[in-house]
């Protein structure tokens, strides 16, 4: 259920918050840029990280002036970070928080680095993940974008918004998830104007809190993934450099979204960190049903039409893919190269899927292989392993041109329905003990 949206007076201006949980800590969580307080329980993955903070704090998330369910305001009107940590004291009094840990996501960073180091009575500690002290190159700061990228990039907003745009930086292994695509353009849609949230990027890009970093004297925690594409991870180990005592710990990964990912491990460390206890992390197994789908003669078709033809082609391959296995109810886990690996709850749909993607990618001139197993995965956040996912992808392998490979546990589990196989024999499955029955999808 979406928690209670209540109101907090900041001035003149009405902010929207929740409060989630009851544990020992408060918790304050800054998101990034720009939000929307109930639209965000809708997304599943980030629904179950707010559960998470929430298992061991008592949370607190708003929505920022000209944000969400927060007063709209001009956009000559929208907030400084000082107006911003008013907004945050007026929230924690109205919940009746008198000290709390900020957690600063992305852009939430220097607002809770301000926080902190303005108001450590009222703080008592500080995390920050995916964050930045500056978003602007300079001589001493190579690694963030120029000027002239930033430009370029607000035109792309203003004229794109409402779109899928810029989630393939902020997370690039949901690219091609339709389901993801859908849910991110409607997020920018319900949380600000174009002109709104292109006025609060352009903020953003302008702060600079360097020159506090030295003053922060309550314990913090700086997180970053290795590879993250939109603040790279030299920003985060900058300021846990300058801040005094503060823990840096890098994550693997190259999604910006905190939710995105091995969230498990991240939410364990901030965790730790505010509560003293880590947590024993044990993951999910379910019985799922995995899809492999790969281009035939991919390389020689790249060598035909060119590189920058080529890969116009593949994005569209994956979209499609992508489209199609949101609409049978599948989840794109990963796409390497021309590789799609999705899975389903059961394995009629995958199968159905599989003939509806190759009917779609035939239109674009492209021969597949399909291969599909069921069996027990183990889940951790938005990654899916194990023994089934590695048969799954031998029995694809094993395909002809325009095939789709069942294993005999999919053929076994199909019985009864109007799904027709022709048996393609006994086979030796690289890396897996014994002789797998492979089972063809009649046309």
């Amino acid at each position: 259920m979406v928690p209670t949206t209540r109101y907090a007076k900041s001035g003149d201006v009405h902010i929207a918050y929740q409060v989630v949980g009851e544990g020992p800590v408060d918790l304050v969580l800054i998101h990034g840029w720009i939000s929307h307080l109930e639209y965000q329980w809708e997304n599943p993955a980030l629904a179950r990280f707010l559960h998470r903070l929430a298992s061991f704090s008592r949370l607190i998330v708003f929505d920022k002036r000209g944000t969400g369910l927060s007063d709209r305001v001009a956009e000559s009107a929208l907030p400084t970070l000082e107006q911003r940590m008013d907004d945050i004291r007026a929230v924690m009094d109205a919940v009746g928080s008198n000290r709390a840990a900020m957690f600063g996501l992305s852009e939430g960073g220097p607002l809770s680095t301000l926080f902190a180091a303005t108001y450590p009575a009222r703080t008592a500690a500080l995390v920050m993940y995916g964050g930045y002290a500056k978003w602007i190159r300079a001589d001493d700061y190579p690694w963030a974008p120029t000027q002239e990228e930033h430009e370029a990039a607000f035109e792309a907003f203003e004229k794109h918004w409402g779109t899928p745009i810029g989630l393939s930086t902020l997370a690039p292994s949901l690219a091609n998830d339709e389901g993801a695509r859908q849910w991110f353009a409607h997020s920018l849609r319900v949380s600000a104007s174009p002109a709104a949230g292109v006025t609060l990027y352009r903020m953003n890009v302008e702060v600079d809190t360097r020159a506090i970093l030295p003053t922060i004297r309550v314990p913090t925690l700086v997180l970053h993934r290795q590879g993250d594409r939109l603040i790279p991870c030299q920003a985060g180990r900058y300021m846990a450099e300058r801040i005094p005592t503060a823990k840096f710990v890098e994550l693997p990964g190259d999604d910006h979204l905190a939710w995105i990912g091995n969230a498990d491990a991240l939410l364990a460390e901030v965790q730790e960190f505010v509560t003293g206890e880590r947590p024993i992390i044990e993951a999910d197994r379910v019985l799922a049903t995995v899809l492999f789908v790969d281009i035939v003669q991919s390389t020689q078709r790249a060598t035909a039409i060119g590189d920058s033809r080529w890969r116009d082609l593949v994005d569209d391959y994956q979209r499609q893919v992508g489209k199609e296995v949101a609409r049978l109810g599948g989840r794109v886990v990963n796409t390497a190269g021309d590789g799609v690996f999705a899975i389903f709850e059961g394995p009629a749909r995958a199968i159905k899927c599989a003939c509806a993607i190759r009917d779609v990618v035939g239109t674009l001139g492209l021969v597949i292989r399909c291969g599909i197993h069921t069996g027990e995965c183990v889940v951790e956040g938005n990654d899916v392993a194990g023994i089934a996912v590695h048969i799954g992808a031998r029995v694809a392998a094993r395909a002809n041109p325009g095939e789709i490979l069942l294993s005999s546990t999919v053929k076994d589990l199909i019985a009864g329905s109007k799904v027709e196989c022709s048996d393609r024999g006994s086979h030796v499955l690289k890396g897996v003990s014994g002789r797998w029955r492979l089972f063809a999808v009649k046309s």
